[in-house]
Order: C-alpha cells, then sequence, then structure tokens
C-alpha cells in the first residue's frame, strides 16, 4: 500500500512509535526512524523492519523541538530515502508535577518537544508533500489532551494542543490532496507508563473494554488514518472507552 513512500516516525526507537514504524513497513513503506536518545534501540528497530519486512530503514538522531536540526533531518532522510509520504509525529516527554510546583522548565520543555516539535516536522515536511502531490501526517495526541488531568498541565496543554494543530493543518492542506490526523491513546503499556500501570489492577478495571492498551493498538489506529484518503482534521480516541 504504502510502497514507493518514506514514512518518518518520531519517537520511534521504542513503545509506540517502534511499532507504528513496523506496521507501516509492513506495509511497504520505508522507515525513517528519529530518535533522541538510545541510538542502539533506534538501530536495532530498523535493522528488524528490514529483516522482517524487506524495505529500507535508516536512523537518525534529532532534537524535533530545534527548528535547525529538524530542517536538516528531512533534508537528509529526503536525500537517503527519496519520497517522503507519511510523517508519524509520536516524539514525546513528561514532566508530571503538581502545578503550583511545576518549574517553568518543566513546562517548556514538555510544550516544546510535544507541540513545537510536531510543528518543526509538519512545517518542513509540508514543501515536500505539495510538492510530491501526496501527504499523510498523523500526530500522536492523547485523551489528557481532551479531558485534562491532574499533575499533567504541561502535557495535557501540549496534547490539547496537538488536536488545535492538526484541525488547523487539515485546513490549510486539504486542497492539496494532503491530510492531517491525530490519534488520543489511552493508558498504553509502554516504558512512560509502566511505573503506574504495572501491577495496577483499578487502572484496567477503569477501562470500560477492562485492559491496558498496546503500542500495537495505536500501531494499527495510525496506519488506518495514514491509509485513509478522505478522512481529514480527525481525532481518534484509542483508549479503550474510557474518555465515553
Amino acid at each position: 500500500m504504502f510502497k514507493g513512500h518514506t514514512a518518518i516516525v518520531t519517537g520511534g526507537s521504542r513503545g509506540i512509535g517502534a511499532a507504528c514504524a513496523r506496521k507501516l513497513a509492513s506495509m511497504g513503506a520505508d522507515i525513517a526512524v528519529i530518535y533522541a536518545g538510545n541510538s542502539e534501540l533506534a538501530e536495532k528497530v530498523c535493522n528488524d523492519i528490514i529483516t522482517d519486512f524487506g524495505v529500507r530503514a535508516r536512523a537518525y538522531c534529532c532534537n524535533v523541538a530545534d527548528f535547525a536540526s529538524a530542517k536538516e533531518t528531512v533534508n537528509l532522510i529526503k536525500n537517503d530515502l527519496g519520497n517522503i509520504g507519511i510523517l508519524v509525529n509520536n516524539a514525546g516527554i513528561t514532566r508530571d508535577g503538581l502545578l503550583m510546583m511545576m518549574k517553568e522548565s518543566d513546562f517548556d520543555d514538555v510544550l516544546d518537544t510535544n507541540l513545537k516539535g510536531a510543528f518543526n516536522m509538519i512545517r518542513h515536511c509540508a514543501g515536500l508533500f505539495v510538492r510530491g502531490k501526496y501527504g499523510r501526517i498523523v500526530n500522536m495526541s492523547s485523551v489528557s489532551g481532551m479531558v485534562g488531568n491532574p499533575g499533567q498541565a504541561n502535557y495535557s496543554a501540549s496534547k490539547a494542543g496537538i488536536i488545535g494543530l492538526t484541525k488547523s493543518v487539515a485546513r490549510e492542506l486539504a486542497g492539496k490532496g494532503i491530510t492531517c490526523n491525530a490519534v488520543a491513546p489511552g493508558f498504553i503499556r509502554t516504558d512512560m507508563t509502566k511505573d503506574i500501570v504495572e501491577g495496577n489492577d483499578a487502572i484496567a478495571e477503569s477501562i470500560p473494554l477492562k485492559r491496558v492498551g498496546t503500542p500495537d493498538d495505536i500501531a494499527d489506529a495510525v496506519a488506518f488514518l495514514a491509509s485513509a484518503d478522505y478522512i481529514t482534521g480527525e481525532v481518534l480516541r484509542v483508549d479503550g472507552g474510557m474518555a465515553i
């Protein structure tokens, strides 16, 4: 389905990002894995993708919050892998804490990575999408950005911002045949959430489907939106019914 297209996945070295990279590779896309820290994990994801799916995959170290670095990385990917057709903005961090004790830097860092990072990547890919007359953007929001969450003023604000960004980009680029959608995960079992969900039966019981989600649950939703030609500006909750 995606043969001939390169998919960029930010935060692609583990968890949801790695699952998205593998899913899109299974559908024929060449994969650019963007990571910020662990090069070994990123290279392993790429090597596994090459072995399992026979597509091209390369890892790129980039701080997506840095406008110039994001531009340089997109150019490198274009030169290395060719036609960029899919962008999955998954990179994200948390700096949880109660509002009255939250450091300014903790607020800024989360907004810079989660929201500005998505803007930076879209900004530098949009021209390529327009010239190629094809583009699929999927941004990672969160249920926390739809309903709020105590102790996550920074994270919830960044993920709510992703929703506004998604809808504005969708309107701007729709005339060029480019779609922009978002996925809003609930509780997903990843390294970021393991301290919260591991051994906490109450969380699973609070979810109507009675289980915590997996990275593959999110990857399936990302692949669906990336393959949909007539859906744009949507926010797809993948939360087991949490926010019903």
